[in-house]
């Protein structure tokens, strides 16, 4: 199964078209405004337009109502959304059969204990993002530039996909795929120049060290 590679958090028609010609999966976009990456929902339809089917369009939300994933819906007309907040799993089955798109629930990571809630959210989700944990006083939970113990992950036993995410860029992320196996790598803050500002060089330097991984792994496969 080839590597899915997620740039999340754009937010101009520049680094979006950037990410997709350098060979992103998943194109993000941030519906939530305390982050630094919010769009608003016209500028949701204008880079959706953008895309055309190059890429899957993700829909970041934080424990979204129903009216916000409605517009959303209207104006992106996501792929998937991913769910960010602390959404049960009653919620994601609600979500899934309300809007009929597949979810990608966000699970925040600092100790082992934190994995105690796969089995829930496996029921349901179609995808698991592991996370950094944001600390107690943080205004989101996610875009923080934090990785957590990779190494929690070592001996998972999922049988859904799952992405990291947390903290990557182009330097760590062949150890984080190394360590975690991950189906997929999400990055945000580190292809950012300052909060919320994409840098198209460190985009296609990211997207470059995760294919190169990738390729060496299925070099050795093949050996």
């Amino acid at each position: 199964m080839s590597l899915l590679v997620k740039i999340c958090g754009l937010s101009t028609r520049e680094t979006l078209d950037v990410a997709l010609d350098a060979g992103a999966d998943m194109v993000g976009f941030v519906f939530f405004p305390p982050s630094p990456r919010h769009i608003s929902l016209e500028a949701g339809r204008d880079l959706g337009r953008q895309v055309k089917r190059r890429a899957l369009k993700v829909a970041l939300t934080v424990d979204a109502d129903d009216a916000t994933l409605d517009n959303i819906m209207d104006a992106l007309s996501p792929d998937i959304f991913q769910l960010h907040g602390s959404e049960s799993v009653a919620r994601l089955r609600d979500i899934k059969q309300k809007f009929g798109r597949p979810v990608m629930k966000a699970v925040p990571v600092a100790t082992s204990a934190d994995l105690a809630v796969l089995s829930g959210y496996a029921a349901v989700a179609d995808r698991i993002l592991f996370d950094a944990r944001a600390p107690k006083d943080a205004t989101r939970p996610g875009g923080l530039g934090a990785p957590f113990d990779w190494h929690l992950l070592e001996n998972l036993d999922l049988k859904l996909p799952y992405m990291v995410s947390g903290g990557l860029h182009a330097d760590n992320v062949a150890e984080a795929l190394r360590v975690t196996r991950a189906g997929g790598v999400d990055v945000s803050s580190g292809v950012e120049s300052a909060p919320g500002v994409k840098d198209p060089e460190m985009i296609k330097a990211f997207i470059r060290a995760a294919r190169a991984t990738q390729d060496a792994s299925q070099e050795l496969s093949v050996r």
